[in-house]
């Protein structure tokens, strides 16, 4: 655990506006609301890739469109399947 997230964790402050954490809002199995994420790897109708800060975030489905998008926040609607995360691995 690093200093930033000893210091998060030790005052209670919000993960997501300190570290800049991806936050995920799922509605059953048809929507999806992604907050702090940094790119679009992979948009398929069967897939959907997006880059966060700390990990890659993979969802799988049918019929999977990107509803809208903004600089720090998207809907992502479909028959959303499974999701799936990679994270990042830091090497010193």
């Amino acid at each position: 655990m690093g200093l930033r997230e000893k210091i998060t964790d030790r005052f209670g402050l919000p993960k997501d506006l300190v570290m800049g954490a991806a936050v995920l809002t799922v509605t059953g199995r048809s929507e999806a609301y992604v907050e702090n994420y940094r790119g679009i790897i992979e948009y398929t109708e069967q897939r959907i890739r997006l880059q966060t800060k700390t990990c890659q975030m993979t969802f799988c489905g049918e019929h999977l469109h990107i509803d809208y998008y903004t600089e720090d926040e998207m809907k992502i609607s479909g028959q959303i399947g499974e999701i799936q995360y990679l994270s990042l691995i830091h090497i010193s």
